[in-house]
């Protein structure tokens, strides 16, 4: 028995310990301490950034994507068949239009056009002998229209064989930069037989599309910048084209605008990042993005008044990279708090470390 009070006697003095240890020591009167001065840091004011509201002109811009074209693009083909007597071009250069690219054998239509040049000077010189004689009524009148008649059949065949010779001469159709070629000479070519692509890329033509909320405010004459992958420089292009209809799937409109490329750095094929100015807003109000404070039904942001945060409804509408403009709820001259706001709520006290502007 005596072993069990001493037991008993051991436990409460050791609980006794803990209690004293816990609540009246002074490691434990340090630590209350502490966590008052924290209490009391935490029901201080808030330090913050605030901004003053003016009004400011903001460019109502859309960033969208795109396509670079070619302003012209055709594959190179004969329009007859037969063997490649001569190659005419280098390829990746410039050529000019009109150029001749590729010649295929024609050696038998110019002897055909070279007989029948020679049949035309008889021709003519009995036509016109006809002619003196009918005047002078020497031949009847079905003479002198017969020798006529025959004169232009032959013109008339001439003409086709010049025709055929000119289709056995593929000359360019604009000028532009010429592609890889894939013929050589002595090769047989055909009307299915690829020569080259040529294209030209300048100007060069920039395709997108555009929502439909934006078709009262889009139009030709309409500015576009844009950039490409290949290069760090930016890009200017003017809408010259809209399709008439609106895409039914997506409900956007294509539109397309030219970009004069002198330098050939813009190549066909490639993706645009494009920067759609629509038009321009002369006074409106611009907060940053991150002192409005998005809401189940609306959005709200901090006003800084007379030493405390109020909280204040309002209306959002563009957004820019760092900014969003605010339609209603603000006006010049408030005080947007514009950091801090984890730690606020209303009527929080603030304390302003710097007003920006």
């Amino acid at each position: 028995m005596k072993t069990k009070y001493i037991i008993y006697t051991l436990l409460a003095l050791l609980v006794a310990f803990l209690i004293y240890n816990k609540f009246f020591s002074k490691h434990a009167k340090q630590t209350s301490a502490a966590t008052a001065g924290k209490g009391k840091r935490k029901n201080g004011p808030v330090s913050v950034n605030i901004m003053i509201v003016k009004d400011t002109a903001v460019n109502n811009q859309i960033d969208i994507t795109g396509t670079i074209d070619a302003n012209e693009r055709v594959s190179l083909i004969s329009q007859t068949a037969g063997n490649i007597t001569g190659i005419y071009f280098t390829e990746g250069s410039r050529v000019q239009k009109g150029q001749l690219l590729v010649k295929v054998y024609n050696q038998d239509l110019q002897a055909s056009l070279q007989q029948y040049q020679a049949q035309m000077v008889l021709a003519r010189d009995v036509n016109n002998r006809n002619k003196i004689l009918y005047q002078k009524e020497a031949v009847s009148k079905e003479e002198y229209e017969t020798s006529q008649s025959s004169l232009s059949a032959l013109q008339a065949q001439a003409d086709v064989v010049r025709a055929q010779i000119a289709r056995t001469e593929i000359r360019a159709p604009f000028s532009g930069i010429i592609g890889l070629r894939n013929v050589s000479p002595g090769g047989y070519l055909s009307p299915s037989t690829p020569i080259a692509t040529l294209v030209n890329i300048d100007p060069a033509k920039l395709t997108f599309s555009v929502p439909e909320r934006y078709l009262p405010i889009i139009g030709k004459g309409s500015k576009v910048t844009f950039t490409v992958e290949s290069s760090r420089d930016k890009f200017n292009a003017t809408v010259y084209a809209i399709e008439p209809a609106l895409d039914a799937t997506s409900r956007t409109i294509t539109v397309r605008a030219k970009a004069p490329n002198p330098k050939n750095i813009l190549t066909a094929g490639a993706f645009a990042k494009i920067n759609l100015t629509l038009d321009q807003i002369p006074k409106t109000i611009m907060v940053p993005t991150e002192c409005v404070i998005p809401d189940l039904k609306s959005s709200k942001i901090y006003l800084y008044k007379n030493g405390i945060a109020v909280a204040q409804n309002v209306k959002t509408d563009l957004r820019t990279d760092t900014k969003i403009q605010i339609v209603d709820g603000l006006k010049a001259g408030d005080s947007v708090v514009i950091s801090g706001l984890i730690q606020i709520r209303p009527k929080s006290p603030l304390k302003i470390l710097k007003v920006v502007k």
